[in-house]
């Protein structure tokens, strides 16, 4: 693909000492805070949190120590978790998401280490509704988009899996994908680590961004069909994320091994130089597992250390956004990143996130060790 356009041609980078700088003239104690509302300790590995849409309930994802597949079913009463509902199934799941299910239905879409994509309704879930070989070996990332009330287009599954392909999936045609993109002939396939969906603000656009084990980061438009453009970050790319799936490409984050992540404007997409970006080196030396936005506030994420330390970063956007090369063509303008307040609740990764999408502030991640807890972010309207 060298006749592609690669995008951070120019970036620049923000030591932990700078970003400190940023965030001296605030006092933390008087920002936002971070708080461990419940911590429960489970006898399953999970992989993957998310919320059920609309309620006050919560999926965990995982696998048993006899290496089966966990469904788990909480829901949020007070101060405790009380566990509604629990599934055993043949494989290890490793990933899921609601985001191409209506919030009548609530289908949870899940990715398992068999590479198989499927679909459960909660309510009756002997047997999935969708359940089709997705990859030839584990499912490592899944998204989903158009099925919420908000969103555009039709509701699609994107998964990303070890044998490095990218599927995408219409969950009214279950047999087929309805996009692939994978290695060509005689191409060393690299493990598709994350993928996300996002430009989807009218009935035809939409992209995909996908993330590698080898520092490749690819941005597929499903509209054309066509890689967009690609860049490699150095460093295995743990997660990707735009800042809203449903409206036109503002930014988007690419979290990495290594300590660090990387922002890009997404606005602005120079013919040579691309797109603009800021790369952040997070105050701990520890693996960046990924980075989630904020729903109700697209500018504040958390982004998840590799030793358990939460950080609660805001964007900052540049007095311009755009200025004019020599040519007089538009160049995009990154912002910067600001911590507002960090917290360390684990000895182990946290390998999940998930935001309430109903109240804001409150959230749900998994660890390595055994723990899933329930976070409060305070003050989130004061940032």
């Amino acid at each position: 693909h060298t006749h592609l356009p690669r995008f951070p041609l120019y970036s620049r980078t923000l030591s932990p000492a700078v970003s400190r700088d940023h965030t001296a003239a605030m006092d933390m104690s008087q920002g936002p805070q971070i708080l461990e509302h419940i911590s429960k300790s489970v006898t399953i590995t999970s992989y993957d949190t998310k919320w059920v849409p609309s309620s006050a309930r919560f999926v965990v994802l995982g696998s048993y120590p006899r290496a089966t597949g966990c469904i788990q079913v909480y829901e949020l009463a007070g101060t405790e978790l009380k566990l509604q509902k629990e599934m055993e199934k043949k494989t290890s799941f490793k990933c899921g998401t609601f985001g191409a299910s209506g919030l009548a239905e609530r289908q949870l879409a899940t990715g398992n280490f068999e590479g198989y994509l499927q679909l459960w309704d909660l309510e009756h879930s002997d047997t999935a509704i969708m359940d089709v070989k997705a990859h030839t070996s584990i499912v490592n990332a899944i998204d989903g988009c158009g099925g919420q009330a908000k969103g555009y287009g039709a509701p699609e599954l994107v998964t990303g899996g070890r044998d490095g392909a990218v599927r995408v999936w219409d969950v009214r045609q279950r047999d087929a994908p309805v996009a692939c993109f994978e290695p060509g002939e005689g191409v060393k396939a690299r493990d598709c680590w994350s993928v996300a969906f996002g430009n989807s603000y009218n009935d035809d656009e939409r992209c995909v961004l996908a993330g590698y084990d080898n520092g490749d980061v690819k941005l597929f438009d499903l509209r054309t069909g066509t890689v967009r453009c690609e860049t490699n970050v150095g460093n295995g790319v743990c997660g990707v994320e735009f800042d809203r799936k449903e409206i036109a490409m503002n930014k988007f984050v690419v979290t990495c091994l290594e300590s660090q992540f990387t922002v890009y404007d997404a606005r602005t997409q120079h013919a040579e130089k691309g797109f603009s970006s800021v790369t952040e080196k997070v105050p701990v030396g520890a693996t960046v597992w990924g980075a989630k936005h904020l729903p109700q506030n697209r500018e504040v994420s958390m982004v998840l250390g590799g030793d358990g330390t939460l950080m609660l970063y805001k964007y900052q956007y540049p007095d311009q956004r755009t200025v004019k090369d020599k040519d007089e063509k538009p160049v995009g303008v990154a912002g910067s990143m600001h911590l507002l307040n960090s917290r360390n609740v684990s000895t182990q990764p946290i390998s999940s996130w998930d935001w309430s999408p109903d109240k804001e502030g409150l959230a749900v991640c998994g660890s390595f060790d055994q723990c899933i807890r329930v976070v409060i972010c305070t003050r989130m309207n004061k940032i």
